[in-house]
């Protein structure tokens, strides 16, 4: 059973993060005046090292232009980056299930997910400048829906 009163966030640090892939393909022919807006599909990945008290979460984004056909071609950026997290108290805050399923207290998963995805949205702002994509911004979201997915 998880006890409701054991998120503390002071408890929760991040160790490191890594751009595992930074890409960004931009068609010859592209007309940067001619986007109309973005699509974008991202995900999350929770991975636990109960033992350490260290949760990865590896976020994928993909991003491509959308011209409404203005454009022959659109560009895309493809990211994926890696965060680690140590949780002093994660012994109280994560259980192993009965079908061997990690059980998350919802309040560490909305705070992996808002700080992950929080902190993705500023290095993508920087990743983006000077190239087709650079007047896209990861849009503000509910970031327990990244848990669900």
């Amino acid at each position: 059973m998880l006890d409701n009163n054991a998120f503390n966030p002071d408890k929760l640090s991040i160790l490191e993060y890594k751009l595992i892939k930074g890409q960004i393909d931009t068609p010859e022919d592209l007309v940067v005046d001619h986007i109309e807006g973005y699509n974008l599909d991202n995900t999350l990945q929770l991975s636990f090292n109960l033992e350490e008290k260290l949760i990865k979460a590896d976020f994928k984004v993909d991003i491509r232009t959308d011209s409404k056909g203005k454009n022959p071609n659109e560009a895309l950026g493809v990211f994926h980056l890696a965060f680690i997290f140590m949780i002093e108290n994660l012994d109280k805050l994560v259980i192993l299930n009965k079908k061997n399923v990690v059980e998350l207290h919802p309040h560490l998963g909305n705070a992996l997910s808002s700080i992950t995805y929080s902190t993705t949205r500023g290095i993508l702002m920087i990743k983006v400048q000077g190239t087709a994509l650079q007047n896209f911004i990861l849009p503000i979201i509910n970031p327990n829906k990244l848990l669900i997915k």
